[in-house]
């Protein structure tokens, strides 16, 4: 997903200067006029609009913190921009680093998928400062069309959980549906046919309830980093007093697909884990 908004910004005519981990997974992006800096450290320090998307909060400490680290980068005026679905208390935590420095944080985490993405349709969310994303709505309007500020530091991170939630609970009562019409007789690919042209397929539905009948080998979404949003969302229940019924049951059924060692699958592949469980043989399980 970054390496594409990161094509979206050079497309627009961007000046972009990045950083990876392992760079050969940056080649097409240089090739495609990228420049390259030679650690976050280095990149928050010659751009202007600082963009940071990783798997986890341990990795957005992990590339924010120490002397190599986006925060050691940053100076006044600068806007960092981080677009990973963290904690919220630690992507706080982080904007008041990011204050210290004179300097100013946005959360942008973002909706849709790739295919959203690459059709110029993603929906991003905003927590931050009013100004500060006056200021980079402009380069985030580039990465998709749809922009909307939530509130303060954080809220766009809370917002996204909330909204991720429902993509796995979607995703497990799509399954429930077809495997109830399929064991009453109806084919599978009739069941799919039938339920994306009901009132119960969400953009999310239309675009992953294929699945059920062709998973893809590339996950765009894996089990994993589905379960790990699952599990924000449950803490931000505990902490706020919200029964989370629904996600919590998904959350198992994820750990299930992981105990089938399906961890590495698009998390649509929760079809497949409650096809086991009700008896009924996939592609994947014969």
């Amino acid at each position: 997903m970054g390496s594409r908004m990161a094509q979206r910004l050079l497309a627009a005519g961007h000046s972009v200067i990045g950083y990876n981990r392992t760079k050969s997974k940056a080649q097409g992006l240089l090739d495609a006029g990228m420049q390259w800096g030679e650690s976050p450290r280095s990149v928050a320090m010659a751009a202007e609009i600082i963009f940071s998307m990783v798997t986890n909060t341990e990795a957005l400490q992990t590339i924010t913190s120490g002397p190599n680290g986006i925060l050691a980068g940053l100076a006044p005026g600068k806007i960092y921009i981080d677009m990973s679905t963290v904690s919220p208390a630690a992507s706080r935590e982080i904007a008041r680093q990011v204050e210290a420095k004179g300097a100013q944080m946005l959360d942008a985490p973002v909706s849709g998928s790739v295919i959203t993405l690459e059709e110029g349709k993603l929906s991003i969310m905003v927590g931050g400062d009013p100004q500060t994303f006056e200021r980079a709505l402009p380069i985030l309007q580039a990465i998709g069309p749809k922009v909307t500020h939530v509130g303060a530091n954080g809220l766009a991170v809370s917002m996204k959980i909330a909204t991720n939630l429902s993509l796995a609970v979607q995703m497990l009562a799509f399954s429930e549906g077809v495997l109830l019409a399929q064991k009453s007789g109806i084919a599978r690919a009739t069941a799919v046919e039938v339920l994306l042209n009901s009132v119960i397929a969400s953009p999310m539905v239309k675009y992953r309830g294929p699945f059920v009948l062709n998973m893809p080998d590339e996950a765009w979404f894996d089990v994993n980093m589905m379960q790990k949003d699952l599990l924000l969302a449950l803490e931000m229940g505990r902490q706020l007093d919200v029964p989370l019924p629904s996600t919590a049951v998904t959350n198992e059924m994820l750990t299930t697909a992981r105990g089938m060692g399906l961890a590495e699958k698009d998390f649509a592949i929760l079809f497949e884990a409650l096809a086991r469980m009700a008896g009924v043989k996939t592609e994947k399980s014969e």
